[in-house]
This record gives C-alpha cells, structure tokens and sequence, in this order.
C-alpha cells in the first residue's frame, strides 16, 4: 500500500523521513517538506528568498516526477517561512509553478527552518 520514492535529482533526506510516500491504493502522495538544498553537494544554496523558492520547487518537482506525478497533480502545500515579510517575493516564484488552478495552501512563520532555510515546502498529491 505505500512505495517510498527516492530520487537522486533532489536532496537526500537529512533524518529519518522519505523524500516521499505514494499511497498506491488510492494513488496518493505525501511528500515531505524540501528545503533549498542543491541535490548535487547536499548544501543550503545561496540567496534571497526568491531563489530559495525556485530551489525548493524545482526539488518538489524532482520528487513528484521520481514518483510519477507533477505539480499539476498537487492539490495542496504547506509553506514554511522564516519572515512572512518576504511573502510576496515567494508568493511570486510560487505562482510561476502553479499558473493555474493551484492548489489549497497554508503559509505559516516558524521561529526557525531546518539548516537555516529561509522556506520550506510540503505537497500533497492526487494521482488520477
């Protein structure tokens, strides 16, 4: 009933968790929140908020295509932010990843992220 996904085009996991779950009897998949780590060195990458987004998206991506989705199939997100103050410099880059009919999310501010992280971004995923 689950497959684990594990792809090599996205950060390894940093702890005990997988890159993502695929619930095969209702063809579902959780993945877990991806920070902007380069997948090649493992390492936080440089820059503002804006960057930091497109890294993360760009490994959400990685992870949903290992496991046989895309972003189209993502129905909703969690977003993680050090400062809601950037929001609209994420809300941006997000919005170049989900065009139309995005997803439901939620945006919260955390105390702290993960490495130092400035976002972070958790997915939810329909297959049809």
């Amino acid at each position: 009933m689950r497959e684990i996904t594990k792809t090599s085009n996205a950060p390894s996991a940093i702890g005990p968790y997988s890159q993502a779950v695929k619930i095969t009897a209702g063809k579902m998949i959780f993945t877990a929140g991806q920070i902007p780590l380069d997948p090649a060195t493992g390492r936080l990458i440089e820059g503002d908020i804006s960057a930091q987004t497109r890294r993360v998206l760009e490994n959400v991506k990685a992870i949903l295509t290992a496991s046989g989705a895309t972003l189209e199939n993502v129905v909703k997100t969690t977003v993680f932010m050090a400062d809601l103050g950037e929001f609209a410099a994420m809300n941006e880059v997000y919005g170049e990843y989900f065009p139309t009919n995005p997803p439901a999310r939620s945006t919260v501010e955390v105390k702290a992220l993960p490495r130092g992280a400035r976002v972070e971004i958790e997915t939810i995923v329909v297959l049809e």
